[in-house]
C-alpha cells in the first residue's frame, strides 16, 4: 500500500525538536514554577496567583485590558486566570468610569495575603537569582525581555 506523502510527518531530526525556542522556554518555566509553587504553597498561592496579585498590586486602577497588555496576555484568558482571585475575595473587578472598561483593585484581603507571600517569594527568588549568579540573572532578564520583544514583533 503507497503512502501518502501530503499526510505523512516531515523529516524533523530529534535536535532540532529539541532545540525549539518554544518547547525551551517552556521547559525552563515549569521548573522554575515548580520553585515558586513550592515556596509559596504555605500561603495557598501559585506562583500564577501571586504574580496576578502582585501586578494587580503594581498597576493600581489599570483596566483589565491595561493589566491584559502589560502581562501580555488576551483579556479572556486574564479575565480567566483572575476569576479565582476574584472569587476568594483577593481581587475586585470593579466598573471604570467607561462602562466597556473593569478596573482591577487588589482587596484588603488580598493585600494581607501579599504581605505573607512576600518573604517567601523573595526565597525563591534569592534561591533562583544566588543558583544562577548575578550576572547570569541580569542576563537572563535581558534575554528574556529581548524574546518576548521578538515574538510580538512576528
Amino acid at each position: 500500500m503507497a503512502t501518502d506523502r501530503s499526510t505523512k510527518t516531515p523529516d524533523l531530526s530529534p535536535d532540532e525538536a529539541l532545540n525549539c525556542t518554544c518547547f525551551n522556554l517552556r521547559k525552563a518555566a515549569r521548573a522554575v514554577t515548580q520553585v515558586y509553587d513550592a515556596a509559596l504553597q504555605p500561603v495557598g498561592l501559585k506562583s500564577t496567583q501571586f504574580s496576578l496579585l502582585a501586578a494587580a498590586g503594581a498597576a493600581e486602577g489599570r483596566t483589565v485590558g491595561q493589566l491584559a497588555e502589560a502581562l501580555v496576555l488576551d483579556r479572556t484568558t486574564l479575565t480567566r486566570n483572575l476569576a479565582p482571585l476574584v472569587r476568594d475575595g483577593l481581587i475586585s473587578v470593579e466598573e471604570g468610569s467607561d462602562r466597556r472598561a473593569r478596573l482591577v483593585e487588589v482587596t484588603p484581603a488580598g493585600r494581607r495575603l501579599l504581605k505573607r507571600a512576600w518573604p517567601l517569594w523573595r526565597g525563591a527568588q534569592a534561591r533562583m537569582v544566588g543558583d544562577l549568579g548575578d550576572r547570569q540573572w541580569a542576563d537572563l532578564l535581558t534575554r528574556l525581555n529581548a524574546t518576548v520583544a521578538a515574538a510580538q514583533d512576528v
